[in-house]
């Protein structure tokens, strides 16, 4: 993202195009103001791959037996371990395939929280479908190769659901696309991953750890385990760990850039020349995303200059006040925000997190106007924000349809907009109430479930070898044929595979989107490299993999955390 890729820039060293003699004097005073992001590179913030040989059950005869191999034989080990009788004969049917499955713990997850899941078929085995598939309960480690043996550590995450394979515009799918699929929110993380801040080597000191902490403490507080305290401790003279303030709970990439902003050492009276420069800085475009990051690293007195950026006629200076703003709690940005997230499109995600800090009356007035875009991005991203602030608020509740989904449908003005989730949750978001499916339209939902509709009606019928036939006749309309879908024993994936070829077909007149998300709208994802490649002072990638060989940090429950 343009601006924020600009304040990273500005946490590297001062920036500021104007070279007047006073100018040039605040300037030299800002080279000798030290922040922590000239002493320390992030730790911990790359997501870790976990993975491991699942078993997928209720396939419709498009299984297959897996050829001898070390994922076959990792998959029989854990099949008699949990005491499965004749795995091999299990194997062997066509109505189950051997997949691999993988997951990413992101930086900062919590035990109990759930992942997406993705699952693929190794190319050697003979399934052609996971179609109407069922992941059985799998444990997800971090593996390695070491020599010719696959070798898996402690087991970090579970996971377990039903399949969706990924529907695509034209209502087919490829061969390849047939052989993976995915599981929305279906892992469990079953550890804690700790962020933190790793002090260059050459800067090394307990005294300097310390000092850090403490301006760090400064400046950010959490309640930790019913505590109100500062977020840093130092651990050696090498490691600092970060708590996540709730305010950055959604936003660590931006946490990490504040942090390593805040100010360790300043000249005398140096804050008040900074913030004369940092005002400066603000009033021009370039140089505003900087000023605006190192307002908010400094605290609650930059909130009168940075509301004095909301004035500005430059629609980048007032987006970049207005996001400091809202991360130092103050909801007079909230129309701006509203107004970046609708005319600013590489400002879209940023002024969507920001809006979902803001959980006042301006915030989620502004959230709930961008309810009615035109943009899907801009709905969804809306929605997503206003169920993180409160998911029970009667506009966003929704309705739990089973163990299959939730279905939510909003009763807003705008575009009719069904839209679907292939990540983080299953989910059904209907924007406006009136989503009709049209006569003639006869779609399967799975492997057992047919829909006809004809005459304002739906029939929805399942039929399974063995059980009585299902049936339920409801009104032609794309909620109740949800729930009827779920009613009848039918899964989240079964309601997407019906959708979507209502949609092809053209039986749908709303549009139909999938994880209609602005790129980079969540900020837990691998935030190092963007840190590092701008720092001034920052190791390299391999500089700080060799300055933790032999002293490496670890969690709370003595692993380390090499795989960041």
């Amino acid at each position: 993202m343009v601006c924020m890729g600009a304040g990273l820039v500005g946490c590297a060293g001062p920036a500021i195009r104007s070279q007047s003699p006073e100018v040039e004097a605040l300037i030299n005073l800002e080279s000798d103001t030290k922040l922590v992001g000239d002493y320390t590179a992030p730790w911990g913030t790359n997501p870790q791959r976990i993975e491991r040989a699942g078993l997928v059950t209720g396939l419709p005869g498009t299984g297959s037996d897996p050829p001898p191999g070390a994922q076959r034989q990792l998959l029989m080990m854990d099949m008699q371990a949990r005491g499965v009788v004749d795995p091999n004969k299990l194997l062997a049917s066509s109505k189950t395939s051997l997949v691999w499955v993988h997951g990413y713990l992101p930086p900062g997850v919590r035990k109990g929280d759930r992942i997406d899941v993705m699952v693929e078929v190794p190319a050697d085995n003979a399934t052609v479908n996971l179609n109407s598939g069922w992941l059985m309960e799998t444990r997800l480690a971090e593996m390695a190769v070491l020599g010719n043996r696959v070798r898996d550590g402690h087991v970090l995450g579970v996971a377990e659901g039903p399949l969706l394979v990924d529907p695509v515009s034209g209502g087919t799918l490829d061969s390849v696309s047939k052989l993976r699929a995915r599981v929305p929110g279906g892992g469990v993380s079953l550890t804690n991953r700790s962020i933190g801040l790793i002090v260059s080597p050459e800067h090394r000191s307990i005294a300097l750890s310390k000092r850090i902490g403490d301006c760090i403490n400064r400046r950010f507080h959490a309640v930790i385990r019913g505590t109100k305290r500062g977020v840093a401790t130092p651990k050696t003279e090498r490691f600092i760990e970060l708590e996540i303030p709730p305010t950055y709970a959604d936003n660590l990439a931006r946490y990490i850039r504040v942090v390593r902003c805040v100010a360790v050492i300043e000249p005398p009276a140096g804050r008040h020349a900074r913030m004369e420069l940092l005002t400066r800085q603000l009033k021009d475009p370039v140089t505003a995303p900087t000023a605006a990051l190192r307002m908010e690293a400094i605290g609650r007195e930059a909130i009168l200059p940075l509301k004095q950026g909301l004035l500005s006629k430059d629609a980048e200076i007032r987006f970049a006040s207005a996001e400091a703003l809202a991360y130092l709690g103050e909801s007079a940005a909230a129309p701006y925000l509203a107004e970046a997230a609708s005319t600013l499109r590489s400002a879209r995600p940023a002024a969507l997190a920001a809006l979902g800090v803001l959980d006042d009356a301006n915030g989620i007035d502004a959230l709930q106007g961008l309810l009615t875009s035109t943009s899907s991005e801009t709905r969804y991203g809306a929605f997503r924000q206003l169920r993180r602030i409160d998911a029970s608020a009667p506009l966003v509740r929704g309705e739990q349809l089973g163990d299959a989904c939730s279905l939510h449908v909003l009763d807003v003005e705008g575009p009719a907009l069904v839209h679907l989730t292939r990540s983080h949750r299953p989910e059904i978001v209907l924007f406006g109430t009136e989503h009709p499916l049209d006569s003639g339209l006869r779609a399967e939902a799975g492997a057992s479930i047919v829909v006809v509709v004809e005459g304002g009606k739906a029939t929805v019928s399942r039929f399974v070898a063995g059980q009585p036939d299902q049936q339920l006749e409801v009104p032609a309309r794309v909620d109740t044929v949800a729930r009827a879908i779920v009613q009848v024993d039918g899964t989240y994936p079964d309601v997407v595979q019906f959708l979507q070829q209502a949609s092809s077909g053209r039986f749908l007149s709303s549009r139909l989107a999938f994880d209609a998300l602005p790129n980079e709208f969540d900020g837990r994802t691998s935030i190092h490299e963007e840190a590092a490649a701008h720092d001034r002072n920052a190791p390299s990638d391999d500089e700080t993999a060799a300055s933790l060989t032999d002293e490496e940090p670890v969690d709370e429950e003595g692993r380390t955390d090499s795989a960041s």
